[in-house]
């Protein structure tokens, strides 16, 4: 009779981590500690688990991914709200962490999710600063928007912290810059990426660090999982209106403020944009339709290592 390799499901939290596995099998709860990671990842080699599925948890699973990933074992790191609509889809409405931990393990025999690789220090590095620049960012546009509300005794307290998170932003650029520079892959990747008019150091930084999946996928593919693939909405004889949901969310403002500046700067994206607003579409689905085509491009320049070239954009 074949072994049977079970599947698993840890639910973290910052004190603890517990764990379920389908067939049920005895899993320890420890601490969120490096002593607690080690005894839970022994414990894990020695099942040999088909596959480990845990959520994103505001970077909480970070240091378990690492440990799982290091020991060997196939891990999956999940979307919070799939796996809760998957829990509900199956009755499961009462909510505490063991129970967390049990409908993942079902999520993870039932849906199988893909293992992604660990990824290289290099751009766990860079998506730490990528991730960094984004909460100063919006922590300035926050003060910026007191400073135009609160009465004058405190606007001067605003305005020094707004000069402080811009020097700091500055330095986290600097910081940026320097990690592409000192990793050979990234410095070749980026100067690639580069070369799209629109397409600049942050919008470079945060696709090499936030879709490793770049130039692996197909464009069907990379544009669903960035969430810039319109979805139907139709049901028997209705047809209903297509639009993009989900994805990374990061990568997509990261796209847009890019596409923003191709739309001016770029004539394979000014011209597409201009065909797509005079047959009547809106500008913001044309706007969305020219952040589709901008990855596309840049899907088939990082799969074939080619710099920007218009035959190539046109292809695409």
């Amino acid at each position: 009779m074949p072994t049977l390799h079970p599947f698993v499901g840890i639910d973290v939290s910052k004190a603890l981590l517990d764990s379920a596995a389908r067939p049920a099998s005895r899993l320890p709860q420890v601490p969120n500690t490096p002593a607690g990671r080690a005894r839970l990842t022994r414990h894990l080699v020695a099942l040999a688990p088909a596959l480990i599925v845990v959520e994103a948890t505001a970077g909480l699973q970070a240091p378990l991914v690492v440990a799982l990933s290091e020991a060997g074992l196939p891990v999956s790191v999940v979307n919070p709200r799939h796996a809760r609509d998957f829990a509900r889809a199956t009755g499961r409405l009462a909510k505490t962490d063991r129970l967390d931990a049990e409908a993942l393990a079902h999520f993870a025999e039932a849906v199988r999710p893909t293992p992604r690789p660990l990824p290289r220090p290099a751009i766990c590095e860079l998506d730490a600063l990528v991730t960094r620049r984004r909460q100063l960012i919006t922590m300035l546009v926050a003060e910026r928007n007191r400073l135009e509300m609160m009465p004058a005794r405190v606007c001067g307290s605003i305005r020094r912290q707004i000069s402080a998170l811009r020097r700091e932003l500055e330095r986290i650029d600097g910081e940026i810059e320097r990690a592409v520079a000192a990793d050979d892959e990234l410095r070749t990747r980026a100067r690639t990426l580069e070369t799209v008019r629109g397409v600049g150091p942050v919008t470079s930084a945060t696709l090499l660090a936030e879709l490793p999946e770049l130039g692996a996928l197909s464009r069907r593919e990379i544009a669903a999982l960035v969430g810039v693939a319109p979805i139907n909405r139709d049901s028997g004889r209705r047809r209903g209106r297509r639009a993009c949901w989900g994805g990374r969310a990061s990568v997509r403002t990261a796209l847009y403020m890019a596409a923003l500046s191709a739309r001016r700067h770029n004539p394979t994206i000014r011209a597409f944009y201009e065909q797509l607003v005079g047959r009547g579409k809106p500008k913001l689905v044309a706007l969305t339709a020219c952040m589709r085509k901008l990855l596309t491009i840049l899907n088939a320049m990082a799969r074939e290592g080619a710099v920007w070239d218009d035959a190539l954009a046109r292809g695409h």
